[in-house]
């Protein structure tokens, strides 16, 4: 059985790397809405619902991969990705298997993980709140 610390450091590399792996995914998403790759043939408009959506995936998935801002960053995430489920997907079924929504519902769970546990040790956030607690703890 293994200990707790080396269960804690399973849970952070863990928690880590899940975040950098749906990040760099994520910013795929929003790649191909920007710079027309990956099977959109051009760039959507920027002020369109798809141009809206491919900043929020490309550029909240490079917060996400840094780790910064990882909690409301996640949070928003999470509700885009609500919305392309309910919007999109749902009206031609129920089930994520049947209507193809998959991977909102996959996304918007993890990133609704990301929102309550925040982006890890290995974050920038995580790097941050290392330094204040320094700083907190030599001023005492």
């Amino acid at each position: 059985m293994a200990s707790d610390a080396v269960k804690a450091r399973i849970s952070a590399f863990t928690l880590n790397a899940m975040r950098i792996v749906f990040a760099l995914d994520f910013m795929q998403h929003g790649a191909q809405k920007l710079f027309g790759v990956w099977g959109f043939s051009h760039p959507v408009a920027l002020a369109s619902q798809f141009g809206v959506a491919g900043i929020l995936e490309f550029f909240g998935g490079a917060l996400l991969a840094l780790g910064l801002f990882t909690r409301p960053v996640a949070f928003i995430l999470a509700g885009e990705m609500a919305v392309t489920f309910f919007q999109f997907h749902f009206p031609s079924g129920v089930l994520p298997i049947v209507n193809h929504g998959e991977l909102p519902v996959l996304f918007c769970w993890a990133y609704l993980f990301f929102a309550a546990n925040g982006g890890g040790s290995f974050s920038v956030d995580g790097w941050l709140a290392a330094r204040r607690e320094r700083r907190r703890l030599a001023q005492t």
